[in-house]
């Protein structure tokens, strides 16, 4: 995988095709997970909620997803809707798939039209770039099962997809091989599962790069566009004038001071009772209590008389 995280050359193609005329097939490539989308720009970002929403505005509900990738890196089931249904057939690149990878693929196709006759439900098949592994696969079925003509299974599926088969083993195949065996195609070996995801997880993270991304100053800047050799560097203009404004939706909540009563105009007030100063209490009152005696009195005996202070100079003794 190239620096990014990406797969290699997975921004050169369009991320989801159109359906196939008279089928319940659509081509796509593999949606990546956010931890994988987060670096990209909102424009190029493609994951399974994009998929879907994608689908949604053509009139289209989406099904079942086929995955063709022979790894589990890119996204996992918590990715997915709970409501959409699963199923991985681990199938090499750049090789022709095993007879047994072929009855495998054609077992869940057949499985989903007869469990959803009533409805119009399509069936997304993707590898990485929904192109080879993906175009091989599905006319194969076309062929061998629905007796299409190789070259308009070929021409059909290149026209909806919007690029062309580019393995020269899968096209000779698909061409001039054998047909593959049906035998054994109502039989069912893979039980679809389904999504964990219960609501679409917040992209406010992604939001925050695009917006880093937008808000960069005039000069240059690294951008993840290239095909196979991962970062390229290319000069950077500036953003518009509004894309310098920030989303509301991300800005931090507004700082509530707390209410203050208005402040009123200074009275005086009397202070209380227990507050106010006292002068020190008469000469002729005692700091006794009148119902208890006084401590100076002994039994039968005077308090010593209290000397009076006398100045020095002078001739009377203390």
């Amino acid at each position: 995988m190239p620096r990014g995280g990406l797969p290699d050359r997975w921004l050169d193609y369009r991320s989801v095709g159109k359906r196939l005329d008279g089928t319940r097939f659509i081509a796509f490539k593999v949606p990546l997970k956010q931890a994988l989308n987060r670096p990209l720009p909102r424009s190029d970002v493609f994951g399974p909620w994009e998929l879907l929403e994608t689908l949604r505005f053509d009139n289209q509900e989406l099904g079942l997803i086929i995955d063709l990738t022979n790894t589990t890196r890119y996204y996992n089931l918590q990715d997915m809707p709970n409501w959409l249904l699963f199923v991985k057939i681990f199938t090499r690149g750049h090789e022709i798939p095993s007879d047994t990878t072929i009855l495998s693929f054609k077992r869940t196709v057949r499985r989903f039209l007869r469990e959803n006759a009533e409805n119009d439900k399509l069936i997304g098949v993707h590898c990485t770039h929904g192109l080879n592994r993906t175009g091989y696969l599905i006319c194969r079925y076309l062929i061998d099962v629905d007796r299409m003509d190789p070259k308009h299974a070929i021409d059909l599926f290149n026209s909806s997809r919007g690029h062309d088969i580019e393995r020269e083993n899968y096209l000779s195949d698909l061409q001039c091989g054998p047909k593959r065996s049906n035998k054994g195609i109502d039989e069912f070996e893979t039980e679809p599962q389904r999504g964990g995801a219960t609501h679409r997880p917040s992209d406010a993270a992604a939001d925050c790069y695009d917006r880093e991304d937008r808000r960069a100053p005039c000069g240059d800047s690294w951008d993840y566009r290239s095909s196979s050799r991962g970062l390229s560097h290319r000069p950077h203009h500036g953003p518009p004038h509004d894309a310098l404004r920030p989303d509301p939706r991300f800005q931090p909540p507004p700082h509530h001071q707390p209410t203050r009563a208005p402040p009123q105009p200074y009275r005086w007030t009397p202070a209380p009772p227990s507050r106010q100063w006292r002068g020190p209490p008469r000469r002729e009152e005692s700091r006794f209590r009148p119902d208890q005696p006084d401590p100076r009195w002994r039994q039968g005996q005077q308090p010593r008389p209290v000397s009076r202070y006398t100045p020095r100079w002078s001739n009377q003794p203390n």
